[in-house]
C-alpha cells in the first residue's frame, strides 16, 4: 500500500512539473496553446478528484472532536451564553466566530450543521488558494497559467492536513498564502498595488489572530525584508498589524473574559499536556528533514533559481512555524500543518522550476526533492486512511457504542470523565443530549492535579475540581462515562475536593464497560436535592452552565 501511495505521489509531482514546463513560455508556438488548455483541464480534473475524495471522507466520517466542540461553543454563544464563562474555551474568540458561520448557513438551508461546516471551511481555504494563484501570475514563467498553480496549492491544502481539515492551523496557513506571494514580489523590487496589499495584510493578520504566536512569522519575514533594504512601514505589514490591533480591541470589549480568565487559565494549566523536547524532535523528524532538504536546495540554486524569493519566503514561513510548534510544546499533528504545507509548496516550486530551467535533466537534487514531497504525501494519506476506511466501511467504534447507549437510555444529560474530547464531542452533537460541564473534557482538571505538584496555591487560584463538581451537580447527568485508561483518577479527585460530588456520584451504577470505558447511569433519586445544591453553590464564583440547545 505504501509503495502504491509513493508511486501515485511521484506521478502527481511529475504531472505538476510537466504542466509547469508547458505553461512557462509565453510564446504561442504551434501546438502550445492547445497543450496549455489540456494542462489546465487535467489540473482542474485532478483538483476536483482530490476535492471529491476529501469531501466524501469528511462527510461520511464523524466530525473531528475539536471541530464538533467549536460548533457546540458557537451554538451556545449564538443562543446568548457568555464565552469563557458559561462555556470555557481557551482558543481565541475568532475561531468561535468563524465556527458560527456554517451554523448560520445551516440554519438558512435547514440542514444538518455537520454537512455544512466542512464544505464551508474547504471553500474558504480553496478561495485563498485561488487568490494566491491569481496574485502569482505577474511572476510569469511557471505561474503564467493560473489553473495548474491553483490545482497544486489547492491539492496541498486538502491532502496534507489529513484528518485535521478545518483546524485553526489549517485555516491560518491558507490565510497567509496571499501575503506570502505578495511579500516575495516585494523582495523582487516590485511595487505592490495598494488594494491587494491591504486585503492580503488584513487576511494574514486575521490568520495570525487565530493563533497569536504566529506573529513570530511576521517578525521572521520582516528580518528577511530588512536584508533586502525594505523598511517595515509598508502597506502589507501595517494592514496586518492594524487588523490584529483592531481584533485585540474587539476582544477586549466583546470578550473580556478571554483576556482575564481563559488566557491565564491556559498559561497555568495547559502545561499538563506538554511533551518533552526529545518527543517533539522525534515527532517532527520528517518535517525537519524536509526543511533541511528545502534549505539545501535553495542554497544550491541561490544564483540561478528563477523564483528564489518565493521559495525563500516559503522556507522562512515553514521554519518560523516550526519554531512556534516547538514553543507550543504539543505533539499534536495539526500543530505542524502550517510548517508542513509551507515546506511541501517550497519543494514543489523548486521541482517545477528545476525541470523547466534544466529541461528534465534528472540529478540527485531533483530526486531528493521529489522523494521528500512523496514522503510527505504518503504520510498524510496514511493518517487519513482510518477516516477513509470508516467512510467506506463503517465500523462500530467506542464513540458509536456510547451514542447507542445514550439513545437506548433516553438520556437527556451526559458527561464524560476523560481528557479525550471525542467522548464528549461529537457524541453531544450527534445525540442531542445536554453536556453537563462548562469544559470540553477533563484537561483542566488534569492540569490542576499537575500544577498542584509544584504550586500549593493551584486549587485556590484555579479550583477546577470544584467547578467540575458544581457543574455535575447542577447538570445532574443521566449518563456518565469514566475513562479508566488515564492515569488521573477523576472520580477520586472530585470526591476528595467536594463531598457533595461524592454523595451525588453514589447514586450512579455501572451499566456497560468496553474499550477501557465504564458507563454509569444515574439512579431515580437524582442529584438535585436542595441541600446538595445549596452546599455546592458557594464553591465557585463562576455561574453554573444554564440550559442550552445542545446541538
Amino acid at each position: 500500500m505504501a509503495t502504491e501511495h509513493a508511486i501515485s505521489a511521484r506521478f502527481l509531482i511529475r504531472s505538476f512539473a510537466t504542466s509547469m514546463s508547458h505553461v512557462s513560455s509565453p510564446a504561442r508556438r504551434p501546438g502550445i496553446f492547445g497543450a496549455r488548455q489540456i494542462v489546465s483541464v487535467v489540473s482542474t480534473l485532478l483538483l476536483l478528484g482530490v476535492l471529491g475524495t476529501v469531501l466524501f471522507i469528511t462527510l461520511r466520517s464523524p466530525l473531528k472532536d475539536d471541530i464538533a466542540w467549536l460548533l457546540y461553543v458557537a451554538r451556545r454563544w449564538m443562543a446568548g451564553r457568555e464565552l469563557y464563562i458559561d462555556v470555557v474555551e481557551v482558543n481565541p474568540p475568532l475561531i468561535v466566530w468563524i465556527s458560527a458561520v456554517p451554523l448560520e448557513i445551516a440554519r438558512w438551508l435547514d440542514a444538518d450543521p455537520r454537512f455544512v461546516a466542512m464544505p464551508v471551511f474547504i471553500a474558504g481555504v480553496l478561495g485563498c488558494a485561488w487568490w494566491a494563484a491569481t496574485l502569482s501570475r505577474p511572476r510569469g514563467g511557471i505561474f503564467a497559467d493560473r489553473l495548474p498553480v491553483f490545482a497544486a496549492i489547492g491539492s496541498a491544502l486538502l491532502v496534507l492536513p489529513a484528518a485535521d481539515l478545518g483546524q485553526r492551523e489549517h485555516l491560518l496557513v491558507a490565510a497567509f498564502l496571499p501575503y506570502l506571494v505578495l511579500f516575495a514580489r516585494s523582495l523582487d523590487g516590485h511595487k505592490i498595488p495598494w488594494g491587494p496589499a491591504v486585503v492580503a495584510g488584513v487576511l494574514a493578520g486575521l490568520g495570525c489572530a487565530l493563533k497569536p504566536r504566529y506573529g513570530a512569522v511576521f517578525g521572521a519575514l520582516e528580518c528577511v525584508a530588512l536584508t533586502r533594504g525594505l523598511r517595515p512601514w509598508r502597506v502589507m505589514p501595517f494592514a496586518a498589524g492594524g487588523a490584529m490591533i483592531l481584533y485585540a480591541g474587539l476582544v477586549a470589549i466583546l470578550c473580556p473574559a478571554y483576556l482575564h480568565r481563559a488566557v491565564p487559565m491556559a498559561l497555568a494549566l495547559y502545561g499538563a499536556t506538554d511533551v518533552s523536547f526529545l518527543n517533539l524532535l522525534s515527532d517532527s523528524a520528517l518535517l525537519i528533514a524536509g526543511e533541511v532538504v528545502a534549505i539545501g536546495l535553495l542554497w544550491l540554486r541561490r544564483r540561478s533559481l528563477a523564483d528564489y524569493t518565493l521559495m525563500l519566503t516559503l522556507v522562512v514561513f515553514a521554519a518560523a512555524s516550526t519554531v512556534v510548534c516547538f514553543v507550543d510544546g504539543k505533539d499534536w499533528f495539526y500543530h505542524r500543518i502550517p510548517a508542513t504545507i509551507g515546506t511541501v509548496l517550497a519543494l514543489a516550486l523548486w521541482i517545477a522550476t528545476e525541470i523547466v530551467q534544466r529541461r528534465w535533466k534528472i540529478g540527485l537534487p531533483l530526486v531528493a526533492a521529489g522523494l521528500a514531497v512523496a514522503v510527505f504525501c504518503v504520510t498524510s494519506i496514511r493518517l487519513l486512511k482510518p477516516e477513509a476506511m470508516e467512510a467506506v466501511e463503517p465500523k462500530q467504534t467506542a464513540v458509536d457504542k456510547l451514542e447507542q447507549i445514550l439513545k437506548a437510555e433516553h438520556a437527556r444529560t451526559y458527561i464524560a470523565f476523560s481528557e479525550w474530547i471525542a467522548l464528549g464531542f461529537p457524541v453531544v452533537n450527534e445525540t442531542g443530549v445536554t453536556w453537563a460541564s462548562r469544559f470540553d473534557s477533563m484537561w483542566a482538571l488534569k492540569g490542576e492535579v499537575w500544577r498542584a505538584r509544584f504550586d500549593p496555591a493551584a486549587d485556590r487560584e484555579w479550583p477546577i475540581a470544584r467547578w467540575v463538581a458544581h457543574d455535575f451537580i447542577a447538570g445532574c447527568p443521566d449518563v456518565a462515562v469514566v475513562d479508566t485508561r488515564e492515569t488521573t483518577k477523576y472520580i477520586s479527585v472530585l470526591s476528595a475536593a467536594d463531598p457533595a460530588f461524592a454523595r451525588a456520584w453514589s447514586r450512579f451504577r455501572p451499566i456497560a464497560a468496553f474499550d477501557g470505558l465504564v458507563v454509569y447511569k444515574r439512579g431515580r433519586g437524582g442529584c438535585r436535592d436542595v441541600w446538595v445544591a445549596a452546599e455546592a453553590a458557594p464553591v465557585t464564583a463562576i455561574s453554573p452552565p444554564p440550559p442550552a440547545d445542545p446541538r
